[in-house]
């Protein structure tokens, strides 16, 4: 080994001994310092659910962004960076009150969330429809044909279901109430069978 090699060793190896529990606490450190210095814009974590690991993603304002894994969580994070703000950090404790709520729904205990939501994610047309979808009460559905006519505009079927499959906010509004008009589920952002769970966990179908 010659002196570079060993100097490279030198330096390589205490990265390898360093403690888990240390790089948590640098890490939380490092997020405390972030959020006291109004530099973390976008605080996210992930949860493991029935449907899959969910992303959770907030603001200030509130909850931005429910993701289902099949989504790709990466990709997600990559366009919050371009739509709201490139100062994401992971901070699990920034949305503990969502994943309790969340967790308290799977376990049927919850059927009504009580988040602050940031909307800024919601446009147009889309923005009527989801203002709606709260308003289906746990264990009921309603058909895309209702949802167009409770949203103003009863012609716009089909915008419904694009507006249900592009919801920022899955589940805490609730897309998988809306079905077709012959019952059958329809699409769901988080697959067929994602949304057939909920709905059977609802009692709904």
């Amino acid at each position: 080994m010659n002196t570079t090699d060993h100097t490279i060793a030198e330096v390589l190896a205490p990265l390898d001994s360093v403690d888990p529990a240390d790089l948590d606490r640098l890490r939380l450190a490092f997020v405390a310092a972030a959020s006291a210095h109004g530099d973390l814009d976008v605080a996210y974590r992930t949860l493991d659910s029935p449907v899959g690991v969910l992303l959770l993603a907030a603001t200030e304002q509130g909850l931005v962004r429910v993701a289902f894994q099949r989504e790709d969580h990466d990709a997600v994070l990559e366009r919050l960076a371009t739509a709201i703000s490139p100062r994401i950090l992971r901070a699990p404790a920034r949305l503990d009150a969502v994943a309790r709520e969340l967790d308290e729904y799977f376990a049927g205990t919850r059927q009504r969330f009580d988040l602050p939501l940031d909307r800024r994610l919601s446009k147009g047309f889309q923005e009527s429809v989801l203002a709606h979808l709260p308003e289906i009460g746990y264990g009921h559905t309603e058909s895309y044909a209702q949802v167009a006519l409770a949203a103003g505009s009863p012609r716009a079927v089909r915008a419904v279901g694009t507006a249900c499959a592009t919801n920022p906010l899955p589940l805490v509004v609730p897309c998988h109430r809306v079905v077709r008009s012959d019952g059958s589920f329809g699409g769901y952002l988080g697959g067929v069978e994602a949304k057939q769970l909920l709905l059977h966990l609802e009692g709904a179908a």
